[in-house]
């Protein structure tokens, strides 16, 4: 008997073998190739942008003669802890750090609550001349600092803020760039989790506490460790404002201390690798976040 037409051309049962795995490109003697020489490229980059901090670390081991020397030694003949131990022996440089490190972390508050609150209102506020408001904040950002330094000089001179730690806060605190990146993470916070938040009683300023600041962090990073950095580093604005030894910054106390005994370098190489060592240190810790951060703010 004859099978029906539908019976008999059925299809195979699927095999039980496992699905085909996508084929590898054979290594060739051209990639093999590549691969070195991207290896060496990046090796070298690395090692010349590492090679100034590490002579710097290493030159504070050294005595006052061995860091003059020629032919050039990158490593010592005998390690020393004295450049260390005396530079962390002088008041004044001990003074200089901590001072320095308590206005960066009140400038740091400051710029991320000005600048998150200005982001806040350009992202989700609505008010009169927002548009026109926005064009001059982001305009600011082509504008060089170094153009507006007297300007900004006039300023605080006529506020009496000169020898103040407030001239080294207040003034750089708002920024157009952190205002600018803030806003770009607060436009993508999807609008539904506001109106769940006023269905709760939640008002304007509720709703940036209790919602935008809580899902802040990675923007916060990044604006965070940045204004760190800023206020660590600044040597032109401190030299401008500041005459007090007892306010002095740690950029502004290092170039005194060369200009004052340029013959002790071994010393100053101590003192600049211990003034580097929080920075050094904060980015490490962060570098993940950062660096993500970053790459998520330039996919949005």
């Amino acid at each position: 008997m004859n099978l029906p037409l539908e019976t008999s051309q059925r299809p195979a049962p699927p095999s039980s073998a496992s699905p085909a795995q996508p084929r590898r490109r054979p290594l060739t003697a051209r990639r093999v190739l590549t691969a070195i020489i991207r290896t060496v490229v990046a090796v070298i980059i690395v090692a010349a942008a590492l090679f100034p901090l590490a002579w710097m670390a290493i030159a504070g081991f050294k005595s006052k003669q061995e860091v003059v020397r020629t032919p050039f030694q990158f490593f010592p003949e005998v390690w020393r802890l004295e450049n260390y131990q005396q530079i962390l022996a002088d008041p004044a440089f001990v003074r200089t750090l901590a001072i320095t490190g308590f206005g960066a972390v009140l400038f740091t508050l400051l710029s991320l609550t000005v600048n998150s609150f200005a982001a806040y209102a350009f992202a989700r506020l609505e008010f009169a001349f927002k548009r026109t408001l926005w064009v001059v904040v982001i305009s600011t950002m082509f504008i060089p600092g170094m153009t507006i330094l007297l300007t900004s000089f006039i300023v605080v001179t006529k506020l009496h803020m000169l020898d103040t730690l407030a001239v080294l806060i207040l003034p750089g605190a708002a920024a157009a760039a952190h205002v600018f990146f803030i806003r770009q993470f607060y436009l993508n916070i999807p609008r539904s989790l506001e109106e769940a938040a006023m269905i709760d009683g939640c008002g304007k300023f509720g709703i940036f506490l209790r919602l935008f600041v809580p899902l802040s962090k990675p923007p916060f990073v990044v604006v965070g460790i940045t204004s760190f950095l800023v206020f660590w580093n600044a040597y032109v604005w401190p030299v401008m404002t500041i005459t007090s030894p007892d306010l002095y910054q740690v950029q502004q106390y290092l170039a005194t201390f060369r200009s004052e005994r340029s013959s002790e370098l071994a010393l100053l190489m101590a003192g600049s690798t211990l003034a580097a060592a929080p920075v050094i240190i904060l980015f490490l810790i962060f570098q993940r976040q950062i660096i993500a951060n970053i790459k998520m703010a330039g996919l949005k």
